[in-house]
């Protein structure tokens, strides 16, 4: 055999392998993550009882899971594939991955903040935004990046690791960034025109893009971080 397919071979043996060992943790971590989202909207709705107030569950599936709550829907989302910091991040510096480049690949789930209604009447046009996301390896060392406390208490990868009590404060705070961030209306030059296709479907489903709040730029923020 030639030197590429040596090459070759101790690439699937080592990359590919670590990869799917990576996929395997956080699809583990998944279910365990969707078991704690289930159990604090079913405490929340015993404890409020008050049927005003949205609060359920949905299971998408071995990826996917949604969570009502009041005006908001919250989309759990694990990412099929698996990450690699990139080569300036800090994180290389660490002993932690110094001695093992292979703690740098990870999975990730994602959470994305709709509108209930949105799903609920099949707005198609609504927008939704990226508010958090949880990066794990196959030792369950993890960071969160996000937006407001999400996007600083969950900093320490080379110390962390998950945990129930873990993920239970983390989708704690995801619901609280979603009931905090409130719906505000777009500037009226965003709105004073419309088709006549978005007028007459207005009786079934609105068509005109809502969404919590326009202009806002998660993914331009974040673009430098990873």
């Amino acid at each position: 055999m030639g030197e590429c397919t040596e090459k070759i071979k101790d690439l699937l043996l080592n990359r590919a392998v670590l990869k799917q060992d990576v996929f395997d943790n956080t699809k583990e971590q998944f279910q365990i993550f969707k078991e704690v989202v289930k159990t604090e909207l079913d405490c929340l709705k015993s404890e409020l009882k008050n049927d005003r107030v949205r609060l359920f569950y949905e299971d998408k599936g071995d990826f996917e899971i949604h969570a009502y709550i009041g005006s908001d829907v919250l989309v759990f989302n694990m990412h099929t594939n698996v990450f690699r910091f990139t080569d300036d991040n800090p994180l290389w510096k660490s002993s932690y991955l110094a001695n093992n480049k292979g703690m740098g690949y990870c999975g990730v789930i994602n959470v994305y903040n709709f509108l209930a209604e949105s799903f609920l009447q099949g707005r198609m046009n609504d927008a939704g935004f990226l508010i958090g996301r949880v990066f794990l390896n196959k030792e369950n060392h993890f960071l969160v990046e996000g937006k407001g406390q999400l996007g600083f208490l969950f900093r320490d990868f080379v110390n962390s690791t998950l945990s129930k009590e873990i993920w239970k404060d983390i989708v704690e705070r995801t619901f609280i960034h979603a009931i905090e961030f409130d719906l505000i209306s777009p500037p009226y030059e965003k709105v004073n025109v419309v088709s006549v296709m978005q007028i007459k479907s207005l009786s079934s489903s609105l068509q005109m893009k809502t969404s919590k709040r326009l202009g806002f730029k998660f993914q331009a923020e974040q673009e430098k971080i990873i």
